[in-house]
């Protein structure tokens, strides 16, 4: 893939890391496309901007305000010449965390985008959140993957 088009797809999403820190509901869901879905960590479905902008707004004016996106890790590729697929792992880093780079192990999510060519610039037309607890990490996974002897 062109080095613009990766380029693109990156300003996007630096776009919408800065429009989660500044709080701003609106210009986070134009970032997105009209149609968009866009699935939050606990499964809530938004569908279009008006539900994204909405589903976003109570939260940068509660909890989540003054908070910031870190990534951790992210992958990207291109299917197509219009279509970019992105894979993150980061989180959110509260306002009372602002000495923090990277989020804390339980706000870290791994979450899926598929951005779409939009004339010069790219947009989010589908975007999955997960909650990242893998499970043979936990006691129980460790427990029950465990070789006999």
């Amino acid at each position: 893939m062109t080095t613009t088009a990766h380029a693109g797809v990156l300003d996007t999403l630096t776009r919408l890391e800065a429009c989660w820190q500044a709080g701003d509901a609106d210009a986070y869901a134009s970032l997105h496309a009209p149609e968009a879905t866009y699935v939050a960590f606990d499964g809530t479905v938004m569908t279009g901007r008006e539900e994204i902008a909405a589903g976003h707004q109570p939260l940068f004016g509660g909890i989540m305000r003054g908070s910031r996106l870190a990534v951790v890790e992210r992958a990207i590729r291109f299917p197509d010449p219009a279509t970019a697929i992105v894979v993150q792992r980061g989180g959110i880093i509260m306002r009372w965390q602002r000495g923090r780079s990277t989020p804390s192990r339980k706000r870290l999510s791994t979450n899926t985008a598929v951005l779409r060519r939009d004339g010069d610039d790219w947009i989010v037309a589908a975007f999955q959140n997960t909650r990242y607890h893998p499970w043979a990490k936990t006691l129980m996974g460790r427990l029950m993957t465990r070789s006999a002897t």
